[in-house]
């Protein structure tokens, strides 16, 4: 058993105690009436109420096994009422003959122990459903604002990198080779290009997740920087069809791996090399896969040598969706490498219903 699951568990327990605790007291001093009037028999009040609480805990298997369903919340409330129909009706036999020791127990009192246990352990279902989804509430909320942080850590890194001494000296020696070829355009247009990613950098609004389109406009302006320098030695295939566009991947994810991608797929090879991305929708799952011409083992011990490597990216990865989610780094038998994602599918909300429901 795993910490987290120990934790979940000890909770559990513990709301489960104080909780049955409190229906019981409360139940007794309901019941408190009953001096005035007859004799008060407390197994009567104790022997029902134990045995629902052995039934609350035969059900929590079977409400966390509906919750990982995801159902809706009158499924759940149905198919919760009927286990706890169904749960009812041991907890009433086996009251009922632990009740015979002590008095006769009249049909009828079966009959009542019998609906009071239904409508407790139905109560206690909808209870249990509630508080797990204020925890997944609370848990998403504290997920996404460790997000946010990351998302400005991995700004900085990538802004490291983009100022890195390694890719200033790159870029302004192919700069300073276009001026020597007196490729005055070329020169400037490369110039223009590294100010338009540094200010994309620094302007755009720092969120958790961003439009895949977002995503790849960001990674086609450094492209553009990498084509100006590379020349034809770096060939470049983007398969982005437009159903993927609006889907909400985390900030800085494709850059760093593009980066990779051309420091270790292309610029060690004389005869240069590609690049590919592409992306695919798979039942309710985004596929993004970032190729390049690479050969088995380049760059293996040197994926986080600029900051912010295949090692950074999971571990953001990790913050966003917790194990929902795949990364991998294959060597396909066609040839290249190839760092394989699939996140859930989330679509950015649309713009126009926003605006309508604000009326």
């Amino acid at each position: 058993m795993n910490r987290d699951n120990a934790l979940n568990l000890r909770s559990f327990w513990k709301i489960q105690i104080i909780g049955w605790g409190c229906f019981y007291l409360f139940d007794l001093l309901e019941s408190i009436h009953q001096f005035l009037t007859k004799r008060l028999y407390i197994d009567e009040e104790t022997v029902p109420i134990v045995f629902m609480f052995l039934g609350s805990c035969a059900l929590r298997p079977f409400c966390r096994w509906l919750l990982r369903q995801s159902p809706s919340w009158i499924a759940f409330e149905l198919k919760a009422a009927a286990a706890a129909m169904v749960t009812s009706v041991p907890v009433a036999c086996a009251a009922g003959l632990i009740l015979r020791i002590f008095n006769p127990v009249p049909w009828h009192a079966l009959v009542a122990v019998l609906m009071w246990s239904f409508f407790i352990l139905f109560i206690w279902c909808s209870l249990y459903f509630s508080i797990k989804q204020w925890q997944r509430s609370n848990e998403e909320k504290e997920r996404l604002l460790r997000a946010e942080s990351e998302v400005r850590e991995a700004r900085l890194l990538a802004l490291r990198y983009q100022l890195n001494p390694h890719f200033l000296f790159n870029s302004l020696n192919a700069i300073s080779m276009l001026i020597l070829d007196e490729k005055g355009p070329e020169a400037r247009r490369m110039l223009a290009q590294i100010g338009d990613l540094l200010r994309i950098s620094l302007a755009s609004e720092v969120k958790a997740e961003v439009e895949l389109s977002q995503e790849l406009a960001f990674t086609e302006g450094y492209l553009a920087i990498e084509q100006t320098r590379f020349g034809e030695r770096l060939r470049i295939d983007i398969t982005v069809p437009f159903e993927t566009r609006d889907a909400m991947v985390p900030n800085m994810l494709l850059q760093p791996l593009v980066e990779n991608a051309v420091r270790y797929g292309v610029a060690p090879l004389v005869e240069g090399g590609w690049v590919a991305i592409r992306s695919s929708l798979q039942a309710d799952r985004l596929r993004i896969v970032i190729g390049n011409s690479g050969r088995r083992g380049e760059g293996k011990h040197k994926n986080n040598g600029n900051g912010i490597g295949l090692g950074n990216t999971e571990e953001r990865l990790k913050t966003l969706y917790g194990t929902d989610f795949d990364f991998s780094l294959a060597w396909p038998e066609a040839g290249g490498c190839e760092v394989v994602l699939e996140l859930p599918l989330r679509r950015a909300p649309n713009l126009q219903e926003v605006s309508l429901c604000g009326l």
